[in-house]
């Protein structure tokens, strides 16, 4: 604490201890302050893709635990969760993988999630969450995670009525900012939350984020129970982010927006692994849970798992932003 000749009390800002990784950014592909990826002008995802020895990102399960009830919600099916000796074994598995989002559920639940986002340290780490724990855990995690996803539908009145306390997730959220840790914002996109969208985009500028990805819901879990007007088309998704991307032009808006809309080019796109250590591919349309089974990370490493993996080429696309709707982050 320091007081200047003015007689004003200054608090001292902590400083966000500097991430180190080993080489993340080698290569073709680097990744951005938008928070995805990106390779260099004329690369082809498919060649990428074909010359790659493990995926570009892995979605890790910590718990499937989780505070809020989410009508759109897919992951419902409890499972314990992993142990942080299970977790270090997945993570020795995922050598060569590049990012790795620390999932849930709701991973600020757990109790140990700073030793799992340590445990991490070697990838790029996203921490998926709904941010109602963000006021306590925030200092704790300043340094640990590369960025935080916030699930956030816009404003008080959309967020509440699909996703929950509008005002302790921005509380969190706020927290989140202040610890010094960069944030992104992701939406599920239904028919009744097309028109909050550019609500949802300002409040990304307003809170500097690097991203707002938008996703469209899948019928599985919760989603099963939503009415089948709410499940907007791929055309319909495309007409919306042309809309979005006109206002972010007039608005001056900066993060990155990106939308996936389910097509052949995104199945299969993403690995999910699972609280028990299963690879999942996601979403595959024609399995009953949407699930395509690729083997397990408590047992083998990702390198194999990737080897027999049938959506390289949609992985690719779809991480470097060609098979989906993209739009980079503006800078002044």
């Amino acid at each position: 604490m320091t007081t200047t000749n003015t007689g004003t009390v200054t608090l001292p800002v902590p400083a966000v201890p500097q991430r180190v990784r080993d080489n993340p950014d080698s290569g073709q592909v680097a990744f951005t302050d938008g928070h995805h990826f990106t390779a260099g002008q004329g690369a082809d995802p498919v060649a990428l893709a074909d010359a790659a020895t493990a995926p570009l990102s892995v979605i890790v399960q910590v718990t499937r635990r989780c505070d809020f009830d989410c009508g759109f919600c897919s992951e419902t099916v409890p499972m314990p969760d992993p142990t942080l000796e299970q977790l270090d074994a997945i993570r020795a598995n995922l050598a060569g993988a590049r990012r790795v989002f620390i999932s849930g559920g709701e991973p600020l639940l757990r109790r140990d999630i700073t030793e799992i986002a340590q445990m991490f340290s070697g990838f790029i780490v996203g921490l998926p969450t709904n941010a109602t724990r963000g006021l306590a855990l925030a200092p704790r995690l300043a340094g640990l995670v590369d960025f935080v996803n916030v699930g956030f539908d816009g404003p008080r009145s959309t967020f509440s009525r699909v996703r929950g306390d509008y005002d302790k997730a921005m509380t969190g959220v706020r927290a989140l900012a202040a610890a010094g840790l960069p944030l992104s914002l992701s939406a599920v996109v239904l028919r009744s939350t097309v028109h909050a969208l550019p609500y949802l985009c300002q409040i990304a500028d307003v809170l500097d984020a690097g991203k707002v990805k938008l996703i469209l819901p899948l019928r599985k879990g919760n989603a099963l129970g939503l009415p089948e007007r709410e499940f907007i088309t791929a055309s319909e998704a495309a007409e919306a982010f042309g809309r979005l991307t006109e206002l972010r032009a007039v608005h001056d808006w900066r993060p990155a927006v990106r939308m996936t809309p389910w097509t052949p080019e995104t199945e299969g796109h993403m690995i999910v692994v699972e609280p028990d250590g299963s690879a999942q591919a996601w979403p595959v349309y024609d399995e009953p849970d949407l699930f395509g089974y690729l083997g397990n990370l408590l047992h083998e490493p990702v390198t194999e798992i990737w080897d027999r993996y049938p959506y390289k080429a949609n992985h690719y696309a779809k991480y470097l932003g060609a098979s989906i709707h993209a739009a980079p982050r503006a800078t002044s």
